[in-house]
């Protein structure tokens, strides 16, 4: 049983590499699409270019590593099936139940590896990555300003009807930075300059005018005219390092800041439900109370310091969730592996094939399915019309019957699907089923 437990395994090893390879692949030509906007514009360097797209490997991985399982797990059965090695198998004794133990033992490994990978390395991968696009956001300051578009710079608010090489046309600049009034200021032209390595700019307008209120004389209005006017704009947080902050999203959480957080949020519920039934019984003590205006006002008082808190306690909720749901989502996807693997079997001998075209399309319109689903249930959650553990093992709880009607049809030698003739039939719509191949019936 060694030599056939280590058979299967290496017949599954060249196809899950090669698979990986494929899907992290074209996830990171989508990635490229998405960020090849900014790289341009920002004329980022090469070291940040590597690090955005090292930053963004981890949440690649993640979803990879399932999907690559599925098709590895369908191409080696199928490779096996044409060969004629599972008869040969069979054969011997061997039924399908015991060629699943080396990969179900590999499967757990793997899924063990993955559930430390997505609640510890991919949580501190995504807030880096959060800290290198809001650096990046921040590079080459001048060209976040947008012709005809509002942009806000810590205190100041950019109008311009264009922006060609830092130079700006039809300039208007609301500044706050000196009164509670803005002052206004207006220009027929401009020019930026970056200055202090990108953390603060300088505008050199033309031909303008500034219009300011006086803040303790409000009725006083000045309107000054200017040939030239420099704004400086400083301060713009470009050198940030990479430090962790003090605020992460459920998504950057570990697995002990999320428990931590958690925990947080249902004392904090706690409190807050204990807090709006104090108010409530304050309200039912003023009900028998003599109802004249001091009461009235009490009353109205307590009212608004109970609704206030039901707010509270609606928003801790929708955290609460959202956190829930990202913790069960780390292991449910972790636990996909172990699904993809009872499910990827019985498929593998359905499709009796070697091809690795037929293993990627039957995996990939699994997995779409599976994280449609799951990406649903995430939604449903987060509306609160399901239980966060439930919208997140749902999927995986359909696709375990689902493996266990294949496994238990593939060990009658018994198909509820016929992939091959199936797959046929689509590209000959016009043929008869007579004329399919009869290897492809049988």
């Amino acid at each position: 049983m060694k030599i056939l437990s280590r058979f299967i395994l290496k017949e599954h090893l060249a196809p899950f590499l090669l698979s990986l390879l494929v899907v992290t692949f074209v996830l990171l030509i989508d990635r490229v699409i998405d960020l090849l906007d900014m790289i341009i514009e920002k004329k980022l360097d090469a070291n940040t270019v590597l690090q955005l797209f090292g930053l963004s490997l981890p949440y690649m991985i993640a979803l990879s590593i399932p999907m690559a399982v599925l098709v590895a797990t369908i191409l080696a059965f199928g490779r096996m099936t044409v060969d004629r090695e599972t008869i040969a198998m069979k054969s011997s004794g061997i039924n399908l139940y015991r060629m699943l133990g080396p990969l179900l033992v590999a499967a757990v490994l793997l899924t063990g590896v993955m559930a430390w990978f997505n609640h510890y390395f991919l949580p501190n991968a995504n807030h880096k990555l959060k800290n290198l696009t809001v650096k990046i956001a921040y590079y080459r300051p001048m060209t976040i300003i947008k012709p005809n578009e509002f942009t806000t710079l810590t205190d100041y608010t950019i109008f311009v009807k264009d922006n060609q090489n830092n130079e700006l046309r039809d300039v208007l600049i609301y500044d706050r930075s000196q009164t509670k009034l803005p002052r206004m200021i207006a220009a027929e032209s401009g020019e930026v300059i970056q200055l202090d390595n990108g953390n603060s700019l300088q505008i050199i307008l033309h031909n303008g005018e500034m219009h300011e209120r006086n803040e303790q004389e409000q009725g006083k209005y000045q309107l000054r005219r200017f040939d030239t006017f420099s704004v400086y704009i400083r301060d713009l947080a470009t050198n940030l390092d990479f430090t962790d902050s003090a605020y992460r999203s459920d998504r950057e959480m570990t697995y002990d800041q999320l428990m931590a957080s958690i925990k947080a949020q249902k004392s904090e519920l706690m409190d807050k439900s204990a807090e709006i039934g104090r108010l409530q019984n304050r309200l039912d003590r003023l009900e028998t109370q003599p109802q004249d205006y001091a009461a009235g006002v009490e009353r109205r008082r307590l009212g608004i310091m109970k609704t206030s808190a039901e707010d509270q306690q609606r928003q801790i909720n929708e955290t609460l969730r959202s956190l829930q749901v990202e913790y069960h989502k780390k292991f449910a996807l972790s636990f996909a592996i172990i699904i993809f693997v009872l499910v990827g079997i019985p498929l593998g001998l359905m499709t009796r094939t070697s091809g690795i075209g037929m293993a990627f399309s039957v995996s990939s319109v699994i997995f779409l399915i599976y994280y449609v689903a799951l990406t649903g249930g995430e939604e449903l959650a987060d509306r609160a019309l399901m239980s966060p553990f439930l919208s997140m093992w749902l999927t995986n709880i359909v696709f375990l019957i689902l493996s266990a009607v294949l496994i238990y049809l593939s060990v009658h030698e018994k198909q509820l699907v016929n992939l091959n003739l199936l797959s046929w039939r689509l590209t000959h719509r016009k043929a008869k089923l007579r004329d399919a191949p009869e290897e492809l019936i049988h």
